[in-house]
């Protein structure tokens, strides 16, 4: 346990959703391109010049996803509490507090359930924003009832991840969770339903050492890094020189980790197919 719990210490600290700099949010760092927050929008924040995909938060994400109208979101009353008493440059009450201010979340995980084109489901999508979409109790515990309630439905869940890992800040608890939400996603599974899991970028740490890794499907957005450890860190502890993409949705899909790299346009009906494959509310 002593090397996960050194792990849980730096991949909130080295996974960056995007390594922008101070450059403007919206300037796309493929092609240099400058877009307005409606432009970005339009095109479901993929650069129409060069298609990097930009993070989506969460909201935003059910929105592309879900049927309008439909998304009903589900324990959003849960809060982490602060049983360690954490304290760095601050309390970690008070990093909890300006994340929920700064994103309008509770926490880095918005589930509900919904329709995709159709096809009732449930969405459990993170949300990077939030303390680098770290896994904390919450967030383990708000996925895993998602999966226990898809069970009793035979239902699917569609999950789309962006973390940096379990959340340092609760220390085994947060490392708890990956045992937990694999045990909600195998509850799923034998009860006849099914877990559709996205990686987007990034999803690393304890978040591809649990439930992310397990769909019954994977996958990936372009240019995702999706890996348990990013390619810094590796490079740092093998001290070898690693492909250019390592870690990529590409590289993954080549070794058969994923199973498809969708674009985002496109993810929306591929889900829908899936749903409508997996016999979603029959």
């Amino acid at each position: 346990m002593s090397s996960g719990q050194t792990h849980v210490s730096i991949e909130h600290k080295h996974a960056q959703p995007e390594g922008r700099g101070d450059a403007h949010p919206n300037t796309c760092p493929g092609c240099g391109s400058h877009y307005r927050d409606d432009e970005l929008v339009e095109h479901l924040r993929v650069c129409p010049q060069c298609g990097h995909h930009f993070p989506v938060r969460a909201p935003q994400r059910v929105e592309q996803l879900a049927d309008p109208g439909t998304f009903e979101e589900e324990d959003g009353d849960l809060r982490s509490a602060d049983p360690l008493e954490f304290f760095d440059l601050k309390p970690y009450t008070e990093r909890l507090a300006e994340a929920e201010l700064g994103t309008g979340l509770g926490d880095a995980i918005l589930t509900g359930h919904a329709t995709i084109e159709g096809h009732p489901c449930r969405i459990a999508a993170m949300d990077f924003s939030f303390m680098g979409g770290s896994m904390g109790s919450v967030v383990g515990e708000r996925f895993t009832r998602s999966c226990e309630r898809a069970a009793e439905e035979r239902g699917v869940v569609v999950s789309v991840s962006a973390s940096g890992g379990a959340r340092m800040q609760e220390g085994i608890l947060a490392l708890m969770q990956l045992p937990k939400t694999v045990a909600g996603v195998q509850e799923l599974q034998e009860s006849g339903g099914a877990l559709l899991s996205v990686l987007a970028h990034p999803t690393t740490g304890g978040v591809t050492a649990s439930f992310a890794s397990l769909g019954d499907v994977i996958l990936a957005e372009p240019g995702a890094l999706t890996s348990f450890a990013g390619p810094r860190v590796v490079a740092q502890t093998t001290r070898e020189k690693l492909p250019d993409d390592f870690g990529l949705a590409e590289s993954n899909l080549r070794f058969g980790h994923v199973d498809a790299v969708v674009q985002r346009s496109e993810l929306r009906p591929t889900l829908a197919r899936l749903l409508r494959l997996f016999g979603a509310g029959s």
